[in-house]
């Protein structure tokens, strides 16, 4: 490779600009949205901005290059990926960098929900078991710079569709794919194309790489490869629930109530991290030590407080109706806060849990939507900003029932991220304690 062209500036994309320049590519960046910041990194890595170019412009310089590399999150509509396609230049993207410069163990997870759980738990399985194993991928450490430190064993990747829809050949020695849900659909031409991406983690394992998936998700079934490992709980799978008891295919591990988190999702999380851990060889014991100790993530279903009976529950991280559906049959009676800003899929499987929800406040660019998808079933309120939500939330809820901030759309209305989002929550429900 002599000549490369990247798309986007973010961090993956300013990642792979550094490893390009360090290893003597010529580099081309184009960002649609350049600032300052932008320029000053493309000019110290001697890299040509193309700031906003037309068709013409992209089709000069890719004519000129090995490949296309694409950053997380570039729609798929972008002229850039025609232009590419005219001209017979290739798309790869940080996966397939990291397999032409490094060959150590990859572990690999991708799924609508649960990826960040399910990886750090592997990661804390493996780090428990002696091994120097990091988390990288969809995180703040691209694949492509984690492989810069030669102290790492084996690397847990947790992959999007956005890095697994361009790869050319990704082929960790474990792939995991936990479940498959509408989504992304502002990124992915069409749902099709979603699943498409999904389905790459297993498109070029090599003999001996292991594959794992969820025998209670159809589509995920689908697409899996012969002798794949399964959990699940709902269809006889090789890391399941027998009478109480996580057991894999060698016997019991633990009780379901010995988990530091026993929710349906927590249980199949513990599965698949079980799964992928013991096909890398960490010992049943050392899983057990990590399971009944490991107590989720920050805004994946956690419990703020509980006032007056009610309890406040964060989880801010589901940005998609599926999640909601898991996180709200979690509960017996929810006051549901949903809404953003939605990624382009129908808001309407929103009330597949209608059962368990009491009313619900809609928030966001998304709110009428929201107020859509439950109409003619339960109440539903407008609140204008996370305060008057948590308020409104508290006023339509009982003794015994829980507020559950489970967005189903993305934060980028009112916040940076959903870790904003969540932190808001939990400052709105922290000033309930303090009346």
């Amino acid at each position: 490779m002599t000549a490369a062209l990247i798309i986007g500036l973010g961090i993956t994309g300013h990642a792979v600009l550094e490893r390009l320049h360090q290893r003597g590519v010529q580099v081309m960046v184009v960002e649609d949205h350049p600032t300052d910041d932008h320029r000053t990194l493309a000019a110290r890595n001697q890299a040509l901005l193309l700031e906003a170019p037309d068709r013409n412009r992209l089709a000069e310089v890719l004519d000129g290059a090995d490949v296309l590399l694409p950053s997380p999150g570039v729609p798929d509509s972008h002229v850039a990926f025609e232009v590419a396609r005219s001209l017979d230049v290739p798309v790869a993207s940080e996966f397939d960098l990291a397999r032409r410069w490094d060959d150590r163990p990859i572990v690999a997870v991708t799924g609508t929900d649960g990826k960040t759980t399910v990886t750090t738990m592997i990661t804390e399985m493996l780090v428990a078991a002696g091994r120097r194993a990091v988390t990288a991928g969809n995180t703040d450490v691209p694949l492509v710079a984690a492989i810069d430190d030669p102290a790492t064993d084996i690397f847990v990747v947790e992959a999007s569709s956005f890095r697994l829809g361009h790869s050319c050949r990704f082929q960790p020695q474990v792939a995991a794919w936990l479940n498959w849900g509408p989504d992304h659909l502002d990124v992915h031409r069409d749902l099709a194309g979603y699943e498409r991406a999904k389905a790459a983690i297993w498109a070029h394992l090599e003999a001996g790489a292991v594959a794992v998936a969820n025998a209670d998700d159809p589509v995920v079934m689908g697409h899996a490869p012969a002798g794949a490992r399964t959990f699940g709980v709902a269809v006889p799978a090789d890391f399941t629930v027998v009478d109480g008891q996580l057991a894999g295919p060698d016997g019991p591990l633990l009780a379901v109530t010995d988990l530091a988190r026993a929710l349906p999702h927590d249980v199949a999380n513990a599965l698949a991290a079980w799964a992928c851990a013991d096909a890398v060889g960490v010992e049943a014991d050392t899983v057990g030590s990590v399971l009944t100790t490991f107590a989720g993530l920050p805004h994946r279903v956690h419990t703020v407080a509980v006032i007056g009976g009610v309890a406040f529950v964060d989880d801010s991280k589901a940005t998609v109706p599926h999640a909601v559906v898991a996180a709200v049959r979690s509960f017996d009676s929810v006051v549901l806060i949903a809404g953003g800003r939605n990624k382009g899929i129908d808001l309407a499987p929103l009330a597949n849990a209608v059962e368990s929800i009491r009313a619900v406040v809609a928030i966001g660019d998304a709110r009428d939507e929201v107020a859509d998808a439950f109409a003619g079933q339960r109440p539903v309120v407008f609140a204008d900003d996370m305060d008057e939500a948590v308020a409104r939330a508290r006023a339509a809820a009982r003794p015994g029932d829980t507020v559950l901030l489970s967005p189903g759309c993305a934060s980028f209305d009112w916040y940076r991220d959903y870790g904003a989002r969540g932190d808001d929550f939990v400052r709105a429900v922290r000033a309930l304690e303090d009346v």
